[in-house]
């Protein structure tokens, strides 16, 4: 009978354990601008590798067609945090929205500006997109403040080509190939996908290294990044911090293992059929994660200059860039955890 007890405590022990774990965890709602893109592997991976559980958060993803669409959920509520590219930051300031970003996790944006395979005999060049039907992510994403920053660097008007909202996987992948669309703005695996198939495949602009970056922005630029409403941020520091430290211990975990440990811990529904593809675009990406989390001064300044040169608006809105994002967080890892570099 003592025994029987004893066993039943102990159950019941274990069951107000595990109900004041749930109760400690917060949960938070993260809007993905599309998960299957290797830019935003490390928020997909650090629940993979249980690194939002071990910082105390029930974290849901939510996958959406492009950063867009995840900054929407965030701003009518249905979303907490984006996990985005941090030029939509910038970009809100100029309409008095605050956002602010607060760890990066791509050093570069990866973006690739790529030729239909059925139209690469009458494009040569950026110059021969006026008129035409260019792919992105979705309107409004960092694929189209790319494209026409590109359109306008090259002396066009940056509403010349049509925009068609594609999506950044397999959808993109058919669009350009069925000739839906004369070019895209696409992210790897994609890219990775369609050179692999087409050895003559048209690249006409190029950002997934820091050579090719530096090339086209004169700078380091940020990509992506996990950001909210500054009073988001300010009303939820310690899940901020948590979120910081998942995201720092995921990045530092990248880069100490192989491209084949990371594919082999990601889901199979991303990594798709076509492993050799995945790992072939994943080891042309990984270059592009952060080591540290922390966003270069510089870089926000380069997308503040990208931005001011294609929207008039954020040219004369006289933006504190500064604001837009914050290191603190990141400063504050190894404080709370020890995992930063």
């Amino acid at each position: 009978m003592n025994k029987m007890i004893g066993r039943l405590a102990g159950a019941a022990i274990a069951l107000l354990m595990s109900a004041g774990l749930a109760a400690a965890q917060s949960k938070i709602t993260v809007a993905v601008g599309g998960g299957a893109c290797l830019c935003y592997l490390p928020t997909v991976l650090a629940k993979q590798l249980g690194e939002y559980e071990k910082a105390g958060l029930a974290v849901e993803l939510v996958d959406l067609k492009g950063g867009s669409d995840a900054l929407k959920a965030v701003l009518g509520g249905s979303a907490d945090v984006v996990s985005g590219y941090f030029d939509h930051c910038v970009n809100l300031a100029a309409k008095k929205q605050e956002l602010q970003s607060f760890v990066v996790y791509d050093r570069y944006p990866g973006l690739v500006l790529v030729v239909s395979p059925k139209h690469t005999a009458e494009i040569k060049s950026i110059k021969d997109l006026a008129g035409k039907k260019v792919g992105v992510s979705a309107p409004g994403s960092s694929t189209d403040f790319f494209l026409k920053y590109m359109l306008k660097k090259n002396g066009l008007d940056p509403t010349s080509a049509a925009v068609i909202g594609v999506g950044l996987g397999a959808t993109a992948v058919a669009a350009m190939e069925q000739g839906q669309i004369d070019a895209a703005v696409m992210l790897d695996p994609s890219v990775t996908v369609l050179q692999a198939k087409y050895a003559d495949l048209k690249i006409l602009s190029d950002t997934r290294t820091q050579k090719d970056t530096l090339a086209v922005f004169g700078g380091e630029y940020p990509g992506g990044a996990l950001y909210s409403t500054a009073a988001w941020v300010k009303g939820h520091e310690k899940e901020v911090q948590a979120l910081t430290n998942a995201i720092v211990a995921t990045l530092n975990w990248i880069h100490a293992h192989s491209a084949e440990e990371i594919m082999a811990k990601m889901p199979d529904e991303i990594v798709g059929s076509n492993k050799e593809q995945y790992l072939a675009a994943l080891k042309n990406t990984i270059p592009m994660y952060s080591e540290t989390g922390k966003m270069d001064p510089k870089g926000a300044d380069a997308v503040l200059a990208v931005f001011s040169e294609g929207s008039p608006e954020v040219a004369k809105a006289n933006i504190d860039v500064t604001k837009t994002y914050t290191n603190k967080y990141v400063e504050q890892v190894k404080k709370t955890t020890g995992n930063a570099k």
